[in-house]
């Protein structure tokens, strides 16, 4: 099992930033690719930024250049740097870790969930 614990989310007015952590325990050795995704009031859950355990990003257009995905190895932490947020922005956001499980597959975690708001 792996455990997902997100912090960092709160109020912040448009053009600002964020940071937001996500620390996994358990069983963590076999992580291969953790994420961020988000859901708005009335909206699926979608992907905001994925980063694979060797340092490869991918993000959804809407958020390019605007935030960064990064990976501590080492503390099996990942973070999300948001700047220039916009109200569109105002989500839960949520993290999640794929691990390979043997005999099992690919199995996918996720976290408590973060509330981001973006308003004046």
């Amino acid at each position: 099992q792996v455990q997902l614990v997100e912090s960092g989310g709160g109020l912040v007015q448009p053009g600002g930033s964020l940071r937001l952590s996500c620390a996994a325990s358990g069983s963590t050795f076999s992580i291969y690719l953790m994420g961020w995704y988000r859901q708005a009031p009335g909206k699926q859950r979608e992907l905001v930024a994925t980063i694979t355990s060797g340092g490869y990003t991918n993000y959804a257009d809407s958020v390019k250049g605007r935030f960064t995905i990064s990976r501590d190895n080492a503390k099996n932490t990942v973070y999300l740097q948001m700047n220039s947020l916009k109200p569109e922005d105002t989500a839960v956001y949520y993290c999640k870790a794929n691990r390979m499980v043997t005999g099992v597959g690919p199995t996918g975690y996720w976290g408590q969930g973060t509330q981001v708001t973006v308003s004046s």
